[in-house]
This record gives structure tokens, sequence and C-alpha cells, in this order.
């Protein structure tokens, strides 16, 4: 079983030691190197970084990487199946991030992992997304009438994904390479054509990663529609979050 899990990064940081992972630095295009793969090899999309974050890395692994299972983690972010409790007694988390044994174990049962869920409570998917200080309601208009056009019979699910109060967040997961070639296949064509309707001259950094922010809930649409079972694994932030 070959698994290869990205670890997007744009700057130099500590990796998991396991061979499975796999260091990118996203966004490499016209970039000094850090010491990592970039993300501006083969087929590519590495200059629509700033836009589309790990969005980019994930492109090119769909593209360029041959593996039985691909992932996708960050730098500061990484699957683990420790506890709370022996996540907040270990010194070195980096010990507890996930291993090929646990991983291959978790993939004999399932063929796609992802996140815990993040759950908002006394929000929806659309109002949290709304209500950030960095996003805008017309765009993700845009998005849903971009689904509309071009994959409509996903319209149902969107909605239900929207109305939700929880998601799989964060653009990670470990899949079989065959759904991950069907759900690039599906995703990155609506992404590409939202990009190319939102206008984003007027916006801030954070505010032009709107394409990279879809990214986040288009997993959990992709499943809704195609009813694909997934196992929930815990996530370790690396640093302290506030």
């Amino acid at each position: 079983m070959k698994i290869k899990i990205l670890v997007a990064a744009h700057k130099k940081y500590r990796m998991p030691e396991d061979s499975m992972y796999m260091p990118i630095h996203v966004g490499k295009a016209g970039k000094d190197s850090i010491g990592y793969p970039g993300d501006d090899t083969g087929e590519n999309i590495s200059v629509s970084n700033p836009r589309f974050c790990e969005l980019t890395g994930i492109y090119w692994a769909w593209k360029n990487l041959q593996a039985d299972y691909i992932g996708s983690t960050h730098y500061r972010r990484h699957f683990t199946v420790a506890g709370r409790s022996g996540r907040l007694r270990c010194k070195d988390k980096f010990g507890l991030v996930l291993k090929r044994g646990e991983a291959e174990k978790l993939l004999s049962t399932c063929d796609l992992i992802v996140p815990n869920k993040r759950k908002y409570y006394i929000e929806s998917i659309r109002s949290h997304f709304i209500h950030l200080p960095y996003t805008y309601e017309k765009d993700l208009q845009i998005l849903e009438e971009t689904i509309q056009e071009i994959a409509p019979e996903y319209a149902d699910a969107f909605c239900t994904v929207m109305n939700r109060s929880w998601a799989h967040m964060f653009n990670m997961f470990l899949m079989k390479k065959s759904l991950f070639d069907a759900y690039c296949e599906w995703m990155f064509p609506i992404l590409f054509a939202v990009d190319r309707k939102i206008d984003v001259s007027g916006y801030t950094a954070m505010e032009a990663r709107a394409v990279a922010y879809f990214g986040e809930f288009m997993l959990d649409i992709w499943c809704e529609k195609n009813k694909v079972p997934y196992r929930e694994v815990n996530v370790m932030f690396m640093e302290k979050q506030s």
C-alpha cells in the first residue's frame, strides 16, 4: 500500500519523519527554494497560490503524484489517533502524528479519512462564512450559482452542507487514489470558474482567498451527493491555538 500525504508549507518547518509524508512548497513559482519539492513542476497552478492556498498543492498531486492513497495536511496541522488527554500530556507532539501503520489500519476499514467535525453550534456553515471579517456573501453566491450551472445535480448537496452547523475543514484528507481523482475532476473546474468570476482587485490578501475557503467544504458537498463513507480522525495543531 503506497501512501503519500502532502504537507503544505510556505516556509521551512519541522516535518513528520515517516516516509509517507511529503513536504511540498506551495506557491513555489517565482520563489526561492525552502528545501522542499515545489508545486511548480509538471502540470500545475502554482502561480494561483495567493487565491487557492494549499489547493495548488492538491492540484499538483492530482496531476503529478502516483500512489494508492493520497492525502493533504499542513505544516502546523496533522492527523493523529491520540485522544485529547494524550495530546495534552505529550511533550513532543510530533511523536503523535499519524504513522503509516495507523493509517493502513484506518484505510483497511474505509477509503476516506477526514478531520473530526468542526462544530459551530449556533451558526450554520453559510452564516459562519458570511460573518467572517474577510469573506463576502456575494462570493458565496457566485459559488452557489456556479455549482448550479456546472454541476446542478450537486445543488441540493450544497444547500444541505451550507445549512449544517458542522463541517470537515482545513482541506485535509487521506483517500484512495480513484476517489481523489474523481473528487478533483469535479472540484477544480468549479473553483476555476468561480475564480474567473470573483473580482479581487480591491481585496486584501485574506479576502482574495475566497476560493481556498470554499475548498474547505467542497469535500463535504461531494461526499454528501455521492454518499461516500468516511472515517473521522483527530486533528492536532502543532502550535498553541487562540
